[in-house]
Formats: structure tokens, C-alpha cells, sequence
């Protein structure tokens, strides 16, 4: 018996959605060089939402920039990734999970933050956190280890917020608004030097895992946002701040536009190097979210309307309210899903419950 013919409607409907839904490929590449050795990384391209199905695959990516130490960069690593996903509900939907992970996300910071402080030492670290499932690209980071997307047409937007206090007003007036002290260092003679730290501690980072000496104001919640991809795709570079001290975002894209993934960062660290050489840690990860049927992304030169687009769109105020309006960015290339910088974490969990 001849199955019943199906509406060429239906058909094209069908495969309509099957393109929409398709997955991108994810490819990916590293390079690092050592100053002091505190620099580390999470590569996990294999994960899934339910354990044993491919279909739920989802990558993760991480950049861990330890200070005072490696303990809290080597804990964060191991236990960060665990963390999140204990905080996410069991037996949702893919949609549910994409709209509970932001959260998720600060409930993992702050879970690992406070597991490394109960075993007594002193160091910290950056985080920056990138979680990819499909086209869907969500961010949390502390500190200054910063995730850049780089999309078509040379618009490049920063997906993190720098937590340095040199460099970030609203940082510093919550440390001093809770009590802290901000300040540079004094040296002999009563000459101030140095970048901007907070006190007591001296840390120039208002946001890190660890760092039990430091401080209540030096706290462990994340910016976190989530964005959604055009089915032209994108490049993300995560690095540490040897990179970000040598290179500017658009200087970091344009070095390495049009190469593989896997040799992209490689070069990335070799302009760092060239510009500035090797004075501190310097890691790099290159991650391709590309169509199945592009081979690379293609190199695209910068467009000076969509160079005032990215900067408007990377610079968002860090402490802005949720967005959830699916609001387009300038080139409409990038759908912003979620943005939330807030140091509160009752802000953070408003409605929600979480344990830790």
C-alpha cells in the first residue's frame, strides 16, 4: 500500500523549519603564551542537555585569568560548568533552558565563589563564560577577560563589561556607595601610582571568583548576555587582558579576519605580542559559529556606520534592566535576548528561587 501523498505546502513547511532549526557548526582553535602561569581555560564543544542525546548538544567556553595564585582559577575551571547547570530545572524544554540559563549563570558564579571561600585561601579570578546552543550565544564574566563577537559586515560588539576600576564609573561608585574605598597605591612621599584598586586589598577588579581577602565589595555576580545570531554566524574571541592590554576589539577582529578559527588565534596572540610583548599572561580562544555549508566565515572589511553600530551596541549600560523584547541591534544581524549587569543579587533572583 502506497503511503498517502503529502501537500507540496506541507512539504516546503517542512523543510522551512528544518533549516531554521538547523544547527551551526561550532569551530574553534587556542593559543596561549605564559608570563606567570595563572592563566587557564574551558573547552567543552560536547555537551548536552540530556545526557546521551546528541540532539541537546550545546559548547562551552571559558577563560579563567588567576590572580594571587592559581587555586581559584584551577577551582572555578573544575567546578564552574557543574555549578550552572545544577541550578538549571530538570525536564524543560530547549527554550525554557536557553530562558533559565542567564540566571542559572549568576547562581553558578555565586555557588562557586562561595565553595572556594570555605576552603581558605586567597587568590581570585576572572571568569568569562560563553555558553553556545545552536545560534543562540549567552556570556557571564567577572572581571576583565572579555568575549567580543565579531558578525558580518566588520561589526564588532562587546558581549562582557570590563569590571576594571580604573576604567568603570558605575564600579566604583558601588564600591565606595557600600562602604569601600577606591583609591591608587601610595608610595613613599605620599605620590599616588598605579591604576585605580579598591581597599583594603588593593585589588584593581571590582568583580572576581575568590579572592576571600579582599572584601564584601569585590563580589562574584556576573554581567551576563544573551544574543541570538543571524543564520550568517559569527566570531567570538575570549581573552585574557594580555590581550585586551595590546589590542583593541577591533583591532583583535581585524587581525584575523578571514582565517580558520584554528589558526585565528593564534594570530590574535602574535599582533598582542608584536604590539606590546609578553607582559602577563595571554590567552586567546577563537570560536566560529558558522553556517554547515560555509567552510569559514568570510573576511568583510569594516564599515564606518557599522563601526558607531557596534560601539553603541557593545557599551550598553552594565546596569541595565532585563531585556526581553528581542530587540534587533542597529545592522539587525544580532538579536539581543537578555542583558543584565546588576551587582545585587536579590536584583538578580527577583521571583526566583535558587539554592546554594
Amino acid at each position: 500500500m502506497k503511503p498517502p501523498l503529502v501537500p507540496l505546502a506541507t512539504l516546503l513547511g517542512r523543510e522551512l523549519r528544518n533549516v531554521k532549526v538547523e544547527k551551526p557548526f561550532v569551530k574553534f582553535g587556542q593559543a596561549a603564551l605564559a608570563k606567570k602561569g595563572e592563566d587557564y581555560f574551558l573547552i567543552k564543544p560536547d555537551c548536552e542537555r540530556v545526557p546521551g542525546n546528541p540532539e541537546t548538544s550545546f559548547s562551552v567556553f571559558a577563560i579563567f585569568d588567576g590572580h594571587n595564585g592559581i587555586s581559584a582559577a584551577i577551582f572555578a575551571k573544575e567546578n564552574l560548568l557543574g555549578n550552572v547547570l545544577s541550578a538549571i530545572p530538570q525536564g524543560i524544554n530547549r527554550e525554557e533552558w536557553l530562558q533559565a540559563l542567564p540566571r542559572a549563570l549568576v547562581a553558578g558564579f555565586v555557588k562557586t565563589d562561595i565553595e572556594f571561600q570555605q576552603k581558605g585561601e586567597t587568590s581570585g579570578t576572572t571568569v568569562t563564560f560563553v555558553v553556545i546552543d545552536g545560534w543562540t550565544v549567552t556570556v557571564a564574566s567577572v572581571g576583565d577577560s572579555r568575549c567580543i563577537l565579531d558578525t558580518q559586515g566588520g561589526v564588532v560588539s562587546l558581549l562582557t563589561v570590563d569590571h576594571r576600576l580604573e576604567e568603570n564609573a558605575e564600579e566604583r561608585e558601588r564600591v565606595t556607595a557600600s562602604g569601600g574605598e577606591v583609591g591608587r597605591l601610595n608610595v613613599f612621599g605620599g605620590n599616588e601610582v598605579g591604576p585605580l584598586r579598591c581597599w583594603p586589598g588593593g585589588l584593581c577588579l571590582s568583580r572576581s571568583i575568590g579572592d576571600t581577602d579582599v572584601g564584601e565589595f569585590i563580589v562574584p555576580i556576573p554581567y551576563v548576555k544573551q544574543v541570538k545570531l543571524s543564520n550568517s554566524g559569527g566570531r567570538l574571541i575570549i581573552a585574557s587582558d594580555g590581550i585586551w592590554d595590546a589590542l583593541s576589539s577591533a583591532m583583535a577582529a581585524k587581525s584575523c579576519r578571514g582565517i580558520p578559527a584554528e589558526l585565528a588565534a593564534k594570530l590574535v596572540v602574535k599582533e598582542a605580542l608584536r604590539s606590546r610583548g609578553l607582559k602577563d599572561d595571554t590567552t586567546c580562544l577563537v570560536v566560529d559559529i558558522i553556517p554547515s555549508d560555509q567552510p569559514v566565515l568570510p573576511s568583510t572589511p569594516m564599515k564606518k556606520q557599522n563601526a558607531l553600530s557596534s560601539f553603541l551596541f557593545g557599551k550598553r549600560s552594565q546596569t541595565s534592566t532585563n531585556k526581553t523584547t528581542n530587540k534587533l541591534s542597529a545592522v539587525g544581524v544580532v538579536e539581543e535576548l537578555f542583558e543584565e549587569g546588576s551587582a545585587m543579587l536579590a536584583e538578580r533572583f527577583i521571583h526566583r528561587n535558587f539554592s546554594f
